[in-house]
Order: C-alpha cells, then sequence, then structure tokens
C-alpha cells in the first residue's frame, strides 16, 4: 500500500503544475430552481454519468447513483474504474448530519505479487448498504445490461484505449472488446458488449459482493493469479473488508473540508495541499496561483523518480434532492491495471501498490466535501489521476473558500491533462447548485431523470 511519504516531481512536471488553465464551457449547469427539485451527476464517461442520473430519478439516493456509476464505469470505462481495482468515497448526509469516508483501496496480497487485491465491489456495497435507499440489484442492473446488450465507445474511453493500445494488445479478452479486425483501437460511437462481464456482474447482483469474494469468480481469480505469479489466495479476497472512518476535517476560512482520513496518502496529501493554501493571517491565500505553488510544496518531500502518464483513475461526484452528497475516486494503479484479464470473469486486475509508481495512484484520488459553518453544502468534487487533478480541485476550493463565485463554465478550471487528469464537482451557493466536468475533458453533467 502507498505510503504517504511525500517527494519531489521532475522539474518539468513541477512547471506543468503551475499553470492552470481554463477550458471550454463545461457541460450541465442547473439554475436556482432546480436545487430543491433535482440532484446532480457528474463524471468522465457519459454512458455512466446518465445511468446515475437514472438512478437519481427513481428516487435513488446520491449514494445509490454513485454505486450505480461505478459499475456501469467498469463496463463503459474499464481503464480506470474495473472491477479488479480499489478507491475511496466521502460521504456526507444532510438529514443525519453524518459524514463518512470508504477506504477500499486496491491492496497487496500477503504473498506479494503484481497483481492487487480488489476492493471496488466490497467499498460500494457498504457504502450502498449505509446510505443507499434502493436495493442493491437495482444499483448493479444497469451495468449488466450495458455489458450484455452493448454501449458505444464514448470519446473519454476512446482517447485512452490509443495511448493504452500497448497493454490492451497484449491481454487476449481486452483485444477481443477494444481492438478491430486489423488491431487499431475500436473508433469512437462503434457499440461493445462482454456478455461474460454481464454475466459476472449478474452473479454480483444476485448474491452481494459475497459473489465476488468467495465461491465461483474468487476461485477463478486466485487460480489465474496464482498461474501468473501474482499470488493473489482464496484468503487474500475473503478477508477483504473495505475501512470505514471519520473523516478528517479542516476548517477553511469559513468552510469546513471533509477530506479522507490522514490514515491514508490521499487524506495526508489533500490535508497538506490545503493546508498550504492559508495565508499567513489564517485566511485563505489571496496569493496569485496559489494552488499550483501549494502542490509544488506539498510535492517537495515526496521521493519520486518518474510519474505514469495515466494512472488509470476517474473520479466523480453526486447530489441528491435530500442534500446527500458524495465524492468518490476510483484507480486501477495504472491504464487497465495489470493488463491481465481472469479468464471466464472478464476482471481485469488491477497493479499491485507495492510497486512506487502504482503505489503512487491512490494518493492523488483527492476525493473532498465542503460546507458553510452551519452544513449548507458549498462542494462535493474531486480530482484524479494525478497532481494536476489534485491542484485544480485545490484551487476551486481556494476560490470558494474567498467568497468568489465559481457559477459559469468559465470559472471552472482544467486540469491541463486531461483526459488523463481530471477534475469533477457540483458547486452551491445562495443562487443554486451546478454541476461541472472538467471543460478539457469528455465527461458530462446531469441532473436527476436524465
Amino acid at each position: 500500500m502507498f505510503r504517504p511519504q511525500f517527494a519531489m516531481f521532475a522539474a518539468g512536471l513541477v512547471i506543468g503544475l503551475t499553470v492552470l488553465s481554463c477550458g471550454p464551457a463545461a457541460a450541465g449547469l442547473f439554475g436556482s430552481d432546480d436545487v430543491s427539485r433535482r440532484g446532480l451527476v457528474v463524471g468522465d464517461e457519459p454512458s455512466a454519468v446518465r445511468v446515475a442520473a437514472k438512478i437519481l430519478g427513481q428516487g435513488g439516493s446520491a449514494v445509490d447513483a454513485a454505486a450505480a456509476m461505478y459499475f456501469a464505469l467498469s463496463v463503459t470505462y474499464p481503464v480506470a474504474a474495473g472491477l479488479g481495482g480499489g478507491g475511496i468515497c466521502v460521504v456526507r448526509d444532510a438529514q443525519s448530519g453524518r459524514s463518512t469516508v470508504y477506504d477500499f483501496l486496491p491492496r497487496a496480497a500477503a504473498a506479494g505479487g503484481d497483481f492487487a487485491v480488489p476492493g471496488n465491489v466490497r467499498g460500494f456495497a457498504l457504502m450502498q448498504n449505509a446510505f443507499g435507499v434502493l436495493p442493491w440489484a437495482r444499483v448493479v442492473v444497469p451495468a449488466e445490461g450495458l455489458a450484455a446488450a452493448g454501449f458505444p465507445i464514448s470519446r473519454a474511453l476512446a482517447l485512452r484505449l490509443r495511448s493504452g493500445l500497448s497493454t490492451v494488445r497484449l491481454d487476449a479478452s481486452l483485444a477481443a472488446q477494444f481492438l478491430d479486425e486489423s488491431g487499431e483501437p475500436q473508433q469512437e460511437g462503434t457499440v461493445i458488449s462482454n456478455r461474460l462481464l454481464a454475466t459476472t456482474l449478474g452473479e454480483i447482483r444476485q448474491r452481494g459482493p459475497e459473489a465476488f469474494y468467495r465461491g465461483g469468480i474468487a476461485q477463478k481469480v486466485s487460480e489465474y493469479s496464482i498461474a501468473q505469479g501474482g499470488a493473489i489466495s482464496l484468503n487474500d479476497l475473503s478477508a477483504y473488508r473495505a475501512g470505514e472512518s471519520d473523516p478528517h476535517v479542516l476548517n477553511f476560512g469559513t468552510l469546513r473540508v471533509y477530506l479522507p482520513s490522514m490514515r491514508l496518502g490521499a487524506g495526508t496529501f489533500s490535508a497538506t495541499l490545503v493546508s498550504l493554501l492559508v495565508g499567513g493571517d489564517g485566511n485563505p491565500s489571496i496569493e496569485p496561483n496559489a494552488a499550483g505553488k501549494a502542490l509544488v510544496e506539498a510535492m517537495k518531500s515526496f521521493n519520486v523518480s518518474e510519474i505514469p502518464k495515466d494512472m488509470g483513475s476517474t473520479g466523480f461526484a453526486v447530489l441528491d434532492k435530500r442534500g446527500q452528497a458524495v465524492s468518490c475516486a476510483v484507480t486501477m494503479n495504472g491504464a487497465f491495471g495489470s493488463g491481465r484479464t481472469v479468464e471466464g470473469t472478464a476482471v481485469t486486475l488491477a497493479k499491485s501498490p507495492a510497486g512506487q509508481v502504482a503505489g503512487l495512484s491512490p494518493a492523488f484520488l483527492t476525493t473532498m466535501i465542503a460546507t458553510t459553518r452551519d452544513d449548507a453544502l458549498v462542494l462535493s468534487g474531486v480530482g484524479a489521476g494525478g497532481p494536476n487533478a489534485s491542484a485544480s480541485i485545490a484551487n476551486t476550493l481556494l476560490r470558494l473558500a474567498r467568497g468568489e463565485r465559481v457559477a459559469r463554465p468559465g470559472d471552472f478550471l482544467s486540469t491541463g491533462a486531461a483526459p488523463y487528469e481530471t477534475q469533477n464537482a457540483v458547486l452551491c451557493n445562495e443562487g443554486g447548485c451546478a454541476a461541472f466536468a472538467d471543460p478539457d475533458a469528455d465527461g458530462i453533467a446531469a441532473s436527476e431523470g436524465q
């Protein structure tokens, strides 16, 4: 597992961190008359966003929608959100006043090896059981349907298929799904399906997370892993438990910020970054490019020799009409993770976090929720995929803490590294709430029922 020790980036990367560019109009702005009646959702892959919006329209909670979005992403965006990966979510429930962090990152197997023990299925099940209002099957079945009936390759996925072509070509399952007859990546808009993945999702729908961590699927994962030198045992799978903890809370000007626990690399990194945005007077910094400079400072004590272009991560945020908010980020610890798919399951395994580069990915899952001191939601947002994404969501938080209005597409900054690093958020002020997708990426924002 990644240990939260900070390190210095190469000089060229540091230069890139200080430039936060503003891109074209973001999708999905919703005015004040929608706030009390409609939920909002935003993410990197359009088909999955639409699934989440429909779940909200069916009366689901924000957590129901987030779980449904994750499972849909495991079909439509497996480069970053496969069943073999893991992640972090922060939940803020307005009605109960309860805030919770869920940690279900990919973990190293007890015997080592190149493959991670998956956490996503266990984590989203735990969270949905605590905060969901719909039956478990309702949040899994849309993904099962996409896998069985087919879905169009989005521009977001097409771009990452091209950059991850060498990985896709080395795995028979990935190649069969994502390459055409000439061995080139399938084009944007091509409708593809994965009936084996639909079968795996069907078992998860019927039997819950135990279908994945015990029984036939687990047996196949373990046997394949051991045969490939990956060493995931049946005990590694059956013993996997998602973490549930209180968030780390920071007062930031007039805002209260909820971050992952400090026992996680993501929590330590994001707390350090946010703390560095406080000026000498104890108020949010007014220094130009404060977020970029804070990121450079936060990275100084890291000991990192390289940063991969694609960390295999994605993030999304949801707000429901009851005021429940959730910010999630998931990762495969590299594009398509290990690039190895378990025969008979369509589960592509994440890379073990024991490797230095793969172990960095979880640190840059910058999930956060911010409220006013009297608990009115201000932000449910996420930066995922790398340091630029962390800087971008921190910059959005800083602007809100300064009292600046972030209400137009042009106000929301790109990471400058999309689609590999993205920022997505739901923002609220006295005039209403709006959902913003990273303006240089190809995700979308949608309202309840769309």
